[in-house]
């Protein structure tokens, strides 16, 4: 299981998101009196910019731990070519993302997969309601099972040794457990993490800042990094049951091959993450807290960030949960929070979606100042990040506060415009007519020209 709740807290950056509970059923996202709904075309994958002594350490991390820090025995993937079914009541836009991804996965990760209707595919996605998910696993929202090719075969299989990652030598059939009644976006991020991790590694990694395989929850595409590590997985020269030494043998001539640019490129060594950091940032921004315990936690990741020493994207995703905590009680220092996460957000350029979340929030709050130009000044180019990493609803966020920002300096009728355009994204990104309105409303909230009037 990969993807929590955690990324409610983080989606939409500026205003509060709808929580996936009250997401509704697919008719209601299709049915729709918005302007039609926007898709992503081709993907704009950047480049991978990493030393390959740290790909090294980052494979080996990736390959032979699990999530919850135990140690797997040996390397396993699928050999041979992978073949995909998908069973359920499967959204209508799970069909084209699905298809995107697998051509991706073709071309960039040069991993043999395609659809097949035999029942003896290797890999099972089956939709199901969010209520199917959360009977098993409360705080998912999607998960990832091997040896089983049904809902029902899991939960017949669950307390036994079947299904227990460590006790698999190779991949033969692994079962993906999708919401069928989420929002658009909701379900393609799901498929991207949980396919990848059927596919590849089954563990995250905090300190890795451009990549799915991060429980920060920031990418929610497979990235150019997330490629790589993929066409290393299956290089011809690994093969399942090798041990971690094996691997670690052969990884430098795999990864010359995979990303010959980082051959020269200086190793950053960026220290471990500890478990204190981690569930310091779980219980700061996962559901089932209350707000002190909440900002209690925000302060102690922020202290242990501090004590490590850390300049890099966890320090300013530390400053940036505790701005997210503290923004409901105390504004005015949230947003010192959110501004010195920007910071060290721009530290380094693989971060710089990280920094489209931090300038939503300071957005937000330069709107509500009726500070119009220094918003649209925040703003800038993170409405391409946004576009460029597929991130539907951060998108429409940025565009609505790009909006209000320019009705509140009087360029009413290009504001509009933005708005207008925002749509088909928000329809993605949130769902239904009444999530998008919910937003629209959220947004237009911080106009104090709005509020003034009475028009909200």
């Amino acid at each position: 299981m990969r993807r929590f709740l955690l990324p409610l807290y983080l989606l939409l950056g500026a205003c509060m998101p709808v929580a996936q509970g009250d997401m509704p059923s697919r008719a209601a996202v299709v049915d729709s009196s918005l302007p039609p709904m926007k898709h992503f075309a081709v993907p704009r994958p950047d480049r991978p910019a990493a030393s390959n002594a740290d790909v090294a350490r980052d494979f080996l991390d990736l390959a032979f731990t699990l999530e919850s820090g135990r140690e797997l025995p040996v390397f396993t993937r699928f050999e041979g070519p992978i073949r995909l079914r998908v069973t359920g009541a499967p959204p209508q836009t799970l069909g084209s993302d699905l298809r995107r991804l697998l051509h991706r996965l073709r071309t960039e990760a040069g991993i043999d997969i395609d659809f097949s209707p035999s029942s003896d595919a290797q890999i099972t996605i089956e939709a199901v309601a969010r209520s199917e998910i959360r009977r098993d696993l409360p705080q998912a929202a999607c998960f990832v099972v091997p040896n089983v090719r049904s809902l029902a075969e899991y939960r017949s299989a669950r307390r036994t040794q079947k299904v227990n990652w460590t006790r698999m030598r190779s991949r033969d059939t692994i079962a993906i457990f999708l919401p069928s009644d989420s929002s658009p976006q909701e379900v393609r991020d799901c498929l991207h993490e949980e396919l990848a991790q059927a596919l590849g590694p089954l563990n995250d990694l905090y300190r890795l800042p451009d990549s799915v395989f991060n429980d920060d929850n920031v990418h929610t595409v497979l990235t150019g990094y997330d490629m790589m590590i993929l066409r290393a997985y299956y290089d011809p020269a690994l093969r399942s049951g090798m041990t971690r030494a094996q691997v670690a043998d052969r990884l430098p001539g795999v990864l010359a091959r995979v990303n010959p640019a980082g051959q020269g490129l200086p190793a950053q060594r960026l220290a471990r993450t500890p478990r204190v950091w981690i569930e310091a940032i779980q219980t700061a921004l996962g559901p089932g807290f209350s707000a002190s315990e909440r900002r209690a936690a925000a302060q102690e990741a922020l202290k242990v960030a501090s004590a490590m020493g850390w300049t890099d994207h966890r320090r300013g995703f530390s400053h940036y949960a505790l701005g997210r905590v503290l923004q409901g009680t105390d504004p005015a220092r949230a947003q010192d929070h959110f501004a010195r996460a920007d910071s060290y957000f721009a530290t380094g350029p693989q971060s710089e979606l990280h920094r489209a979340y931090a300038a939503s929030q300071l957005a937000a709050f330069a709107i509500s100042r009726n500070q119009p130009d220094e918003a649209l000044l925040l703003l800038g180019r993170h409405i391409d990040t946004a576009a460029r990493y597929e991130n539907a609803a951060l998108l429409a966020t940025l565009m609505l506060l790009r909006a209000e920002a320019l009705e509140l300096s009087g360029r009413v009728s290009e504001g509009r415009e933005v708005r207008l355009d925002s749509l088909g994204w928000a329809r993605y990104g949130f769902g239904p007519d009444w999530a998008v309105r919910a937003k629209l409303r959220e947004v237009s909230s911080l106009n104090p020209l709005k509020r003034s009037l009475g028009r909200l």
